[in-house]
């Protein structure tokens, strides 16, 4: 037995049996099975990411390399610096032990006060009848005998004996010594003054004869009075030697002065 099957949509134009099967199938892609574009297509992106991946891999493989040779050329600069560093703070060692070193010469050289200037001092300041007969420096208690320079007195006592024709004359020399400017005015005073006894000249027999007895007489010789005797005590002044160049130079001491003004001018005395 048989049927029949008419389909009457077949006979309508706008409906073909392409339209059908898109219609079933979706939108159609205008290609055809055979076509292997997209294949290719695929394969290109695939290959091309690869690639891609690959580039950007030994990209970053390669910074990663330069920038471990600039790590270890910054690390052999650092190695380099420190060693630098090292040799600047023994030279800076030196260097300041050195100028420890010409302090300390120049803290010596500004404070002498030598001997033959205060000396000098001295005899411009006595007044005509005095006599020196000594001039001691004592050394301060728990300082050493020695400790400093037998013709640069810098600190301790001076005791300056001598003797005078009378009391006036003493106080006199005191008032001036108190004015010098290599002791301490306040620290000058007289320790001891006295009077020695009369001196007087042996007695001479003179061949005067007597008419009454004819004999030699023997005639008394008057006794002078005794020299005053004194002792002041006094101590160096701690003024530094730089500020009293000007005196110095005119008491003599060429050589100290020279010594000062050229430390001066080094700039190690400060002006």
């Amino acid at each position: 037995m048989y049927s029949l099957d008419i389909n009457f949509l077949n006979d309508r134009p706008d409906l073909k049996p392409d339209s059908a099967s898109r219609s079933r199938g979706g939108l159609s892609t205008g290609l055809s099975p055979d076509d292997k574009r997209p294949l290719y297509l695929g394969t290109g992106l695939m290959v091309l990411c690869l690639f891609g991946t690959l580039g950007a891999w030994g990209f970053l493989n390669w910074q990663n390399g330069a920038l471990q040779d600039e790590q270890a050329r910054l690390d052999s600069q650092l190695g380099n610096l420190e060693a630098k560093k090292k040799e600047l703070a023994e030279a800076e060692k030196k260097v300041k032990a050195a100028e420890d070193e010409i302090q300390a010469l120049a803290s010596v050289f500004n404070q002498i006060k030598p001997w033959s200037a205060m000396a000098q001092d001295l005899r411009d300041r006595m007044p005509a009848g005095i006599q020196l007969s000594s001039i001691t420096q004592q050394q301060p208690q728990g300082q050493q005998a020695g400790t400093a320079a037998a013709n640069s007195p810098t600190s301790g006592v001076v005791v300056i004996q001598g003797i005078a024709r009378s009391f006036e004359e003493v106080n006199d020399f005191l008032v001036v010594l108190q004015q010098s400017n290599f002791l301490k005015g306040d620290q000058t005073s007289i320790v001891s003054v006295e009077r020695e006894d009369p001196k007087a000249l042996s007695q001479i027999s003179l061949p005067i004869e007597r008419k009454d007895t004819g004999s030699s007489q023997t005639l008394d010789i008057p006794k002078f009075p005794g020299d005053i005797k004194f002792s002041i005590q006094t101590a160096v002044t701690e003024v530094p030697t730089a500020d009293l160049v000007r005196e110095l130079d005119r008491k003599g001491a060429v050589g100290l002065v020279s010594r000062i003004e050229s430390l001066k001018n080094k700039g190690v005395i400060k002006p």
